[in-house]
């Protein structure tokens, strides 16, 4: 079976969207996905499934508004595809890990939607968008730059979901496990 991690936007925030981590898991495992492991309260998976990641995606969400009652957006990679966004970080080298976050988007954005955005200036904050990934470097606190998941959604046109550096690097050594 394929190793996966979904990233779910928006629970557990601010008081907000509460799912426990134990409820989570067991609507998991019901979908028929094994090995189910949580990180940390944000919504982040690891799991086994031969399912396609949409599939996936979909059937979480749709589990999700039947249970919870309210939309959960979810982005679900294989651990090969997170493991390849180390090595494409443009900005692992000359940064500090604090300063470094992958925003996970749904589907690849338009070379339209990804040329116009390229010339929005956001200094002294970067980003760049390699595929389904976006690698935002902040150069201050993360919720003081104007490169969040609603300035992506709304100039790439879909869905988007942020994780710092550090629990990018987590999830991948999660899913090796």
């Amino acid at each position: 079976m394929g190793r996966k991690i979904a990233i779910l936007r928006g629970i557990n925030v601010g008081g907000k969207r509460k799912v426990l981590m134990a409820e989570l898991k067991f609507i998991c495992e019901k979908l028929g996905w094994t090995n189910v492991q949580t990180y940390i309260q944000s919504g982040n998976l690891i799991f086994n499934s031969d399912k396609p990641c949409s599939e996936l995606e979909n059937d979480l969400e749709k589990m999700m508004t039947d249970k919870f009652e309210f939309y959960v957006p979810v982005i679900v990679r294989t651990a090969k595809e997170l493991e390849v966004c180390i090595e494409k970080n443009p900005f692992l080298n000359n940064s500090t890990i604090e300063q470094l976050y992958l925003t996970f988007l749904k589907e690849t954005p338009t070379s339209e939607s990804v040329k116009i955005i390229k010339n929005y200036k956001c200094d002294p904050d970067q980003f760049k968008i390699e595929d389904k990934d976006v690698f935002v470097f902040c150069a201050g606190k993360y919720h003081q730059s104007k490169l969040t998941n609603n300035f992506f959604e709304k100039k790439l046109s879909t869905e988007a979901t942020t994780r710092n550096w550090k629990t990018v690097v987590k999830l991948i050594e999660l899913s090796k496990v």
